[in-house]
Protein backbone atom coordinates (compact mmCIF):
# COMPACT_ATOMS: atom_id res chain seq x y z
CA UNK A 1 0.00 0.00 0.00
CA UNK A 2 2.81 2.41 0.94
CA UNK A 3 4.14 1.68 -2.72
CA UNK A 4 0.87 2.30 -4.20
CA UNK A 5 0.61 5.61 -2.25
CA UNK A 6 4.03 7.25 -3.55
CA UNK A 7 3.43 6.05 -6.76
CA UNK A 8 -0.64 7.62 -6.91
CA UNK A 9 1.01 10.30 -5.44
CA UNK A 10 3.88 11.00 -8.37
CA UNK A 11 1.75 10.28 -10.92
CA UNK A 12 -0.69 12.64 -9.84
CA UNK A 13 1.71 15.03 -9.82
CA UNK A 14 3.28 14.44 -12.96
CA UNK A 15 0.00 15.54 -14.96
CA UNK A 16 1.03 18.28 -16.92
CA UNK A 17 -1.67 20.80 -16.20
CA UNK A 18 0.07 23.75 -18.46
CA UNK A 19 0.62 21.57 -21.39
CA UNK A 20 -2.99 20.43 -21.17
CA UNK A 21 -4.47 23.46 -21.26
CA UNK A 22 -1.92 25.30 -23.71
CA UNK A 23 -2.73 22.39 -26.16
CA UNK A 24 -6.39 21.94 -25.30
CA UNK A 25 -7.42 25.57 -24.73
CA UNK A 26 -5.24 27.26 -27.30
CA UNK A 27 -3.70 25.05 -29.29
CA UNK A 28 0.03 26.00 -28.20
CA UNK A 29 2.65 24.00 -26.72
CA UNK A 30 3.74 25.85 -23.59
CA UNK A 31 7.17 23.99 -23.81
CA UNK A 32 7.47 25.70 -27.14
CA UNK A 33 6.96 28.89 -25.80
CA UNK A 34 8.41 31.66 -23.24
CA UNK A 35 11.24 29.66 -20.80
CA UNK A 36 9.41 26.27 -22.21
CA UNK A 37 8.43 25.55 -18.28
CA UNK A 38 5.50 23.22 -17.39
CA UNK A 39 4.33 25.95 -14.38
CA UNK A 40 1.62 28.55 -13.54
CA UNK A 41 4.91 31.43 -14.28
CA UNK A 42 5.37 30.49 -17.89
CA UNK A 43 1.23 29.94 -18.14
CA UNK A 44 1.04 33.05 -17.35
CA UNK A 45 3.54 34.87 -19.53
CA UNK A 46 2.60 32.81 -22.64
CA UNK A 47 -1.50 32.12 -22.15
CA UNK A 48 -2.67 35.27 -19.89
CA UNK A 49 -4.10 35.37 -16.40
CA UNK A 50 -7.31 33.20 -17.41
CA UNK A 51 -4.88 30.26 -17.97
CA UNK A 52 -2.27 30.96 -15.48
CA UNK A 53 -4.81 30.72 -12.80
CA UNK A 54 -6.54 27.62 -13.93
CA UNK A 55 -3.18 26.07 -14.20
CA UNK A 56 -2.14 27.35 -10.65
CA UNK A 57 -5.72 26.31 -9.28
CA UNK A 58 -5.05 23.04 -10.75
CA UNK A 59 -1.68 22.34 -9.69
CA UNK A 60 -2.14 23.17 -5.87
CA UNK A 61 -5.10 20.64 -6.36
CA UNK A 62 -3.04 17.66 -7.70
CA UNK A 63 -0.44 18.53 -4.40
CA UNK A 64 -3.03 18.56 -1.77
CA UNK A 65 -5.00 15.49 -3.64
CA UNK A 66 -2.16 13.52 -3.53
CA UNK A 67 -1.84 14.59 0.37
CA UNK A 68 -4.78 13.67 1.40
CA UNK A 69 -4.11 9.90 0.00
CA UNK A 70 -3.12 8.66 2.89
CA UNK A 71 -6.51 9.37 4.70
CA UNK A 72 -8.43 8.22 1.25
CA UNK A 73 -7.16 5.25 1.88
CA UNK A 74 -6.56 5.00 5.49
CA UNK A 75 -2.74 4.73 5.79
CA UNK A 76 -0.81 5.52 8.81
CA UNK A 77 1.71 7.57 7.56
CA UNK A 78 2.33 11.53 7.61
CA UNK A 79 0.50 13.32 4.74
CA UNK A 80 3.85 15.31 3.94
CA UNK A 81 6.17 12.10 3.22
CA UNK A 82 3.37 10.66 0.36
CA UNK A 83 2.87 14.51 -0.79
CA UNK A 84 6.23 15.20 -1.88
CA UNK A 85 6.03 12.38 -4.55
CA UNK A 86 3.66 14.67 -6.33
CA UNK A 87 5.93 18.00 -6.24
CA UNK A 88 8.95 15.54 -7.89
CA UNK A 89 6.27 14.61 -10.39
CA UNK A 90 5.52 17.88 -11.16
CA UNK A 91 9.16 18.78 -11.91
CA UNK A 92 10.14 15.46 -13.58
CA UNK A 93 6.62 14.09 -14.65
CA UNK A 94 6.90 10.83 -16.49
CA UNK A 95 3.91 12.04 -18.68
CA UNK A 96 6.16 15.05 -20.08
CA UNK A 97 9.46 13.40 -20.92
CA UNK A 98 10.36 14.11 -17.40
CA UNK A 99 10.71 18.24 -18.01
CA UNK A 100 8.22 20.10 -15.60
CA UNK A 101 7.60 22.90 -13.60
CA UNK A 102 9.77 24.31 -10.39
CA UNK A 103 6.75 22.67 -7.82
CA UNK A 104 5.65 25.53 -6.02
CA UNK A 105 2.01 25.70 -6.36
CA UNK A 106 2.10 21.90 -6.09
CA UNK A 107 3.96 21.90 -2.94
CA UNK A 108 1.70 24.25 -1.43
CA UNK A 109 -1.03 22.32 -2.24
CA UNK A 110 0.32 19.67 0.11
CA UNK A 111 0.78 21.64 2.51
CA UNK A 112 -3.22 22.28 2.41
CA UNK A 113 -3.41 19.56 2.99
CA UNK A 114 -1.34 19.10 5.91
CA UNK A 115 -2.22 22.03 7.83
CA UNK A 116 -4.34 24.87 6.06
CA UNK A 117 -3.24 27.38 8.04
CA UNK A 118 0.71 26.96 7.22
CA UNK A 119 -0.48 26.87 3.21
CA UNK A 120 -2.68 30.37 3.90
CA UNK A 121 0.55 31.88 5.54
CA UNK A 122 2.93 31.02 2.59
CA UNK A 123 0.72 32.06 0.21
CA UNK A 124 -0.03 35.55 2.23
CA UNK A 125 4.29 35.69 1.88
CA UNK A 126 4.29 35.18 -1.73
CA UNK A 127 1.70 37.88 -2.55
CA UNK A 128 3.61 40.33 -0.65
CA UNK A 129 6.72 39.27 -1.78
CA UNK A 130 5.02 39.16 -5.51
CA UNK A 131 3.35 42.91 -5.03
CA UNK A 132 6.91 44.33 -3.61
CA UNK A 133 9.25 43.07 -6.15
CA UNK A 134 7.13 41.82 -9.43
CA UNK A 135 8.88 38.39 -10.16
CA UNK A 136 6.99 35.53 -9.58
CA UNK A 137 10.96 33.29 -9.04
CA UNK A 138 11.23 35.62 -6.09
CA UNK A 139 8.25 35.60 -4.13
CA UNK A 140 8.76 31.50 -4.86
CA UNK A 141 11.96 31.87 -2.90
CA UNK A 142 11.44 34.14 -0.50
CA UNK A 143 8.06 31.94 0.67
CA UNK A 144 9.12 29.18 0.39
CA UNK A 145 12.27 29.88 3.22
CA UNK A 146 10.35 32.39 5.35
CA UNK A 147 7.40 29.59 5.86
CA UNK A 148 10.42 26.89 6.72
CA UNK A 149 11.97 29.42 8.92
CA UNK A 150 8.50 30.22 10.37
CA UNK A 151 8.01 26.01 11.16
CA UNK A 152 11.16 26.64 12.90
CA UNK A 153 10.07 29.03 15.30
CA UNK A 154 6.71 27.96 16.11
CA UNK A 155 6.52 24.21 15.09
CA UNK A 156 9.94 23.29 16.12
CA UNK A 157 8.37 19.90 17.80
CA UNK A 158 7.07 18.88 14.09
CA UNK A 159 10.57 17.16 12.95
CA UNK A 160 8.74 15.60 9.62
CA UNK A 161 7.23 18.92 8.77
CA UNK A 162 10.66 20.92 9.44
CA UNK A 163 12.55 18.18 7.06
CA UNK A 164 10.04 18.48 4.41
CA UNK A 165 10.11 22.15 3.92
CA UNK A 166 13.91 22.10 4.58
CA UNK A 167 13.89 19.93 1.47
CA UNK A 168 11.19 22.04 -0.58
CA UNK A 169 12.60 25.14 0.16
CA UNK A 170 16.54 23.70 -1.15
CA UNK A 171 14.37 22.40 -4.12
CA UNK A 172 12.56 25.70 -4.97
CA UNK A 173 16.02 27.67 -4.76
CA UNK A 174 17.40 24.77 -6.76
CA UNK A 175 14.54 24.82 -9.60
CA UNK A 176 14.97 28.53 -9.89
CA UNK A 177 18.68 28.73 -10.23
CA UNK A 178 18.28 30.47 -13.37
CA UNK A 179 16.55 32.76 -11.93
CA UNK A 180 18.62 33.82 -9.52
CA UNK A 181 21.15 34.40 -12.43
CA UNK A 182 18.76 36.58 -14.12
CA UNK A 183 18.21 38.32 -10.86
CA UNK A 184 21.52 39.40 -10.18
CA UNK A 185 21.72 40.62 -13.80
CA UNK A 186 18.73 42.37 -13.78
CA UNK A 187 17.05 40.85 -16.20
CA UNK A 188 14.20 38.58 -14.96
CA UNK A 189 10.91 39.41 -16.35
CA UNK A 190 8.19 41.32 -14.03
CA UNK A 191 4.74 40.57 -13.51
CA UNK A 192 3.57 44.14 -16.28
CA UNK A 193 0.12 43.25 -14.92
CA UNK A 194 0.31 43.48 -11.37
CA UNK A 195 -0.18 47.31 -9.67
Amino acid sequence: MLVFLVVFSYLLGSIPTALIVGKAGYGIDIRKQGSGNLGATNTFRTLGVKAGIIVTVVDILKGTTAGLLPVIFSVDINILLIGLFASIGHSFPIFAKFKGGKAVATSSGVLLAYDYRIFLITILIFIISLYLFKMVSLASIISSVIIFIYALIFSSSDIILLVVLGVLSIFVIYRHKENIKRIKNNTEPKIKWLG
